[in-house]
């Protein structure tokens, strides 16, 4: 089902200070509230995914993702200690779809200078079929 956009159009017209006849009215508290709510939101969201074994994760930026024959591999940034072990994966399933997502469980706190590191996820860790289309979820980050 698609997302009810109508919600938009009401706050929009609810934040609209103007009477029947075109004059601004004074704002409501009920208005300053609804601005001040919509503001906050817009402002608290982070890319988070939920998986059963991980918990809650932060979405790991990407520099990049491959579809190899044999694997998955995603690009990350390390500062020297990052490893496979430290990283989450979430796969969701909605009929043909597949959505992959992968979320870091350790922060790396090295001291090194940040440089790519590529981890590799096989089909069968992940619970796919090598020719299964794939969609990963995860954000893009900057070079």
């Amino acid at each position: 089902m698609a997302p009810r956009s109508v919600f938009v159009g009401e706050a929009a017209s609810a934040l609209d200070n103007r009477d029947q006849d075109g004059f601004v009215r004074p704002m409501t508290r009920r208005h300053a509230l609804l601005a001040a709510l919509l503001l906050v939101s817009a402002c608290a969201t982070k890319a988070v995914y939920s998986s059963p074994d991980a918990g809650m994760v932060e979405l790991e930026p990407l520099l990049a993702a491959e579809v190899r024959s044999d694997a998955l591999v995603i690009r990350v940034r390390s500062n020297g200690c990052t490893r496979k072990e430290d990283f989450a994966f979430f796969v969701e399933r909605a009929g043909n779809r597949v959505a992959v997502a992968f979320g870091r469980k350790k922060i790396d706190v090295c001291k090194a200078a940040p440089r790519p590191m590529d981890i590799a996820f096989s089909y069968e860790e992940l619970g796919l079929k090598p020719s299964q289309s794939v969609a990963i979820v995860n954000p893009l980050a900057a070079r």
